[in-house]
């Protein structure tokens, strides 16, 4: 059926408004908001979008520390996911959610397997972007740096504040890697159940975190009729350079 509906522009590079809108019947891509719709179903978030002192601010940290205990109150499950994108040998970006698990004025800091896709990428190439989309709020943050490796003491105490269950899944799982079935990952883990049995479990060296450095971080908010806000910091010499792009 998509495909059906694609070819029918095949050789009509550009075509008009009616053919298109008659080709995007029925399908499960949501019509544009009209007015109605703004106003029926975004009132609320758009009013609180509205806010001018944003664009005030003198640096992103403090903003997006805002942003994120807004979204704690409202969005219905982990506030603190985040599209992370890294650099895999070939140059193709590599993309996948992962969860921020400290922010301060460093930068952003998650936890993951050395030796995973992504923990490979960043031993490689050690530059990232994240991507914050909060959709209860309408709000997006989009962040741009180098990335540094937490400090084995900074492993060792987040690792410690996890669930021994997930902890014991570290040890169980070859990340990234081919796995047969789920059974040989069940079985994994009870070995390694088995073999903690009684005791704390520590944290495998190949367990760690990793810090985006901020250089670039970019406030997006939903505006009516896509006429969106965007507020973007860039550190220039050690400092923050701010500035209002068009949407």
């Amino acid at each position: 059926m998509v495909k059906s509906r694609l070819t029918a522009f095949a050789h009509s590079p550009i075509p008009d408004a009616s053919r298109y809108m008659a080709a995007m019947t029925n399908t499960a891509i949501p019509a544009s908001p009209d007015r109605e719709t703004y106003a029926r179903d975004y009132a609320a978030a758009l009013a609180a979008n509205g806010d001018e002192t944003i664009f005030a601010r003198a640096e992103p940290i403090g903003l997006f520390m805002e942003w994120l205990a807004e979204a704690k109150a409202t969005e219905p499950n982990d506030p603190n996911a985040m599209a992370l994108s890294t650099v895999d040998a070939a140059g193709a970006p590599d993309s996948r959610m992962v969860l921020l698990k400290d922010i301060d004025e460093r930068g952003f800091t998650f936890f993951s397997n050395a030796e995973s896709d992504k923990g490979v990428e960043l031993a490689a190439r050690p530059v990232a972007a994240l991507l914050f989309h909060w959709k209860s709020l309408r709000r997006q943050v989009r962040v741009r740096g180098r990335v540094e490796p937490v400090t084995e003491a900074e492993a060792d105490a987040y690792f410690a504040t996890r669930a021994r269950e997930s902890r014991i899944g570290a040890w169980a799982s070859d990340q990234s890697r081919p796995l047969a079935d789920r059974e040989t990952l069940e079985a994994a883990v009870a070995r390694e159940t088995e073999r903690f049995d009684g005791r704390d479990v520590p944290r495998p060296a190949r367990w760690t975190g990793w810090r985006v450095i901020p250089e670039a971080v970019e406030f997006w908010r939903d505006r009516p009729f896509r006429l969106h806000d965007r507020l973007r910091f860039d550190r220039v010499d050690g400092q923050w350079r701010r500035e209002r792009l068009y949407p």
